[in-house]
């Protein structure tokens, strides 16, 4: 290959392969190439993407090193990305009778439940989790981008346990939103003991359904490293979790005047 051809391929499978280490041997190896070669690219490619703001190239020294992409969106455009998406939202055919949203078509999109994922994971990546969890069902999407960006498994738990998933871990919890009593089942084999568990999820009222799956974690003896939504809601103020990262909070739905009062949750993005 030629050094052009040899960085357009070296780009791509770094890109593809988010927060997972990858040798110089590997590169060498399909390259055929030396891995002083290899060291060379990818200096330029880092060098590029530094610039671009395309993320982050980190080489890991040691016998079982080698390189590491990181999506590291700059935070002038996370914050435009989420000015944007609120500006979708408000749109007043988007209510539904009861003072709903309608959001499923959002949620359900790789154009913009990509860049979620991606940002929540760029928010905790240095917690090092080593799998996400959600629950079923309209979590799932924001959730499996969120696992891919960091290069760990997706957990979903369900509401009612299946039996082709074998043993399960079943537990109650009181929703935070009209305090009635729903249960959560997770298989006995889909999570492990000392596992650092980053929650996601798309909405939160009160914080009911979060806090069933920090207690399923419990169960797990497993460890809680984050909690992130989507979309929380400004009343009640306390939610049933103490710590947990909002992109968006919906402070009210006029169903009168047909408005959507939602804003960008006010942080600083790094």
């Amino acid at each position: 290959m030629k050094r052009s051809e040899r960085l357009a391929v070296l780009s791509k499978v770094l890109s593809q392969n988010p927060n997972k280490v990858i040798s110089l041997k590997y590169f060498a190896e399909r390259f055929n190439a030396a891995k002083s070669s290899i060291s060379e690219d990818l200096n330029i490619i880092k060098a590029a993407f530094d610039f671009a703001q395309e993320g982050e190239i980190t080489t890991i020294p040691g016998a079982a090193g080698g390189v590491r992409y990181r999506v590291k969106r700059p935070s002038l455009q996370i914050n435009k990305f989420l000015a944007n998406l609120c500006n979708i939202i408000k749109d007043e055919k988007r209510i539904i009778p009861g003072g709903y949203i309608y959001m499923t078509d959002i949620i359900f999109s790789p154009k913009y439940s990509e860049i979620v994922g991606e940002i929540f994971a760029q928010l905790f990546v240095e917690k090092q989790p080593t799998c996400v969890l959600t629950v079923e069902t309209k979590g799932i999407p924001l959730a499996i981008m969120t696992a891919r960006a960091l290069n760990v498994p997706l957990i979903v738990a369900r509401r009612n346990s299946r039996v082709t998933e074998g043993p399960s871990v079943n537990i109650s919890y009181v929703s935070g939103t009209d305090q009635k009593i729903q249960t959560m089942s997770l298989p006995k084999r889909a999570l492990w003991e000392n596992a650092r568990v980053l929650i996601v999820d798309d909405f939160m009222r009160g914080g009911g359904t979060a806090r069933g799956m920090s207690d399923l974690v419990a169960e797990f003896k497993a460890k809680v490293v984050g909690v992130a939504v989507l979309v929380s809601t400004a009343k009640p103020e306390k939610k049933l979790v103490k710590d947990y990262t909002s992109l968006l909070t919906l402070e009210s739905v006029d169903l009168d005047k047909k408005t959507i009062d939602i804003y960008p949750q006010d942080r600083a993005f790094s």
